[in-house]
């Protein structure tokens, strides 16, 4: 017989960027229902992602994501005890729509309403693949926004150890996939194309910041790229797009691997795990997978769907807010800058 923890079924929003989301969770780590309509074809006409179109589409999407939420579940409002929703960082008018939504269910209902970091959701969202993983751990959250290095010391409690100084890593997939013609969504591209390269075709550079051996930097390696594309373009020579994406996507993923298990080590923490959209890379997995395999480390990644945005992730982080006695009320706001444990 469940407890009336492992029982509480949360409704879940999310909205932060280009996908309406909304998903029932119930216990923290058991997905009902996933609900995600993604915004992906009709930004790529655009190149990436365009703020005021995510915000309109949300507000046509949002309603019937929800009730499809509800109905896959098999549940009614009357099941659900919480309403969870992502509150920032992300696009602000994106995250209104998500937030104004969730606080007006809340209002009528009369339920529970709680928000949630979207950089806490991606690191919860390996609660839901893996049920046995418990803090403390390391988490790398790699996106197109984000690339944090985090000391999970407990449920709601983060110590950022490291992040980029300029690009985040997604970002830099993408620049790199559109300047090589693949366009956009360039990291899912760049991780297919690479497969068939060599990924010591190219030596591209492994980017550092002095005095902090844990922060990142892909400004340098995007130049990098940039100016051998355009060398090779004067020079009116081919360009192995293969084995360039390749050996750009080994300066990432061995820039992401190193920084994360050094910190692991010096720590003292035996278990690794990376979240967010370029999680679902295969060369990071792989290399991670690896690289934890040679120290006796527990290496964790989330199943893809709960890779990229999503409510599932949401619900999970909002769990254990909940049960640390979060609640909001009428004047929880959209934040587009908010920081990882900011509450």
């Amino acid at each position: 017989m469940m407890t009336e923890q492992e029982n509480l079924t949360i409704l879940a929003i999310e909205s932060s960027c280009d996908e309406t989301a909304a998903a029932v969770v119930r216990g923290g780590r058991n997905v009902l229902s996933n609900v995600i309509s993604s915004q992906i074809d009709i930004h790529t006409v655009y190149g990436g992602v365009v703020p005021e179109i995510a915000s309109r589409l949300h507000c046509e999407q949002i309603n019937g994501v929800i009730r499809k939420a509800l109905r896959d579940a098999g549940m009614s409002f009357d099941d659900i005890d919480v309403i969870a929703v992502t509150k920032g960082p992300g696009l602000v008018g994106a995250l209104l729509v998500g937030v104004s939504e969730a606080k007006a269910l809340a209002y009528a209902l009369n339920k529970p309403l709680v928000g949630v970091n979207h950089i806490e959701g991606h690191i919860a969202a390996n609660y839901i693949t893996h049920k046995e993983l418990k803090p403390p751990y390391v988490c790398l959250v790699v996106s197109g926004g984000h690339t944090h290095l985090v000391a999970v010391r407990d449920y709601r409690s983060f110590e950022l150890i490291g992040m980029t100084h300029d690009d985040a890593a997604g970002e830099t997939f993408d620049k790199v996939a559109r300047a090589v013609g693949l366009g956009y969504p360039g990291g899912p591209k760049v991780d297919k194309a690479a497969r068939e390269g060599n990924i010591h075709a190219i030596e591209f550079p492994r980017g550092e910041v002095r005095d902090h051996p844990y922060d990142f930097t892909f400004s340098g390696l995007k130049s990098a790229v940039l100016n051998y594309i355009n060398l090779a373009n004067m020079k009116k020579e081919s360009i192995n797009v293969p084995d360039l994406c390749a050996s750009f996507q080994e300066s990432v993923t061995e820039s992401l691997c190193v920084r994360t298990i050094n910190c692991a080590k010096e720590l003292g923490i035996k278990n690794v795990a990376i979240a967010g959209g370029v999680s679902s890379n295969s060369a990071l997995r792989a290399k991670m997978q690896a690289e934890c395999d040679k120290l006796g480390f527990n290496c964790y990644y989330p199943e893809p769907i709960f890779c990229t945005d999503n409510a599932a992730m949401i619900g999970s982080a909002a769990y254990y807010a909940y049960l640390d006695g979060v609640r909001d009320d009428e004047s929880l706001n959209a934040d587009p800058n908010l920081a990882l444990g900011v509450r």
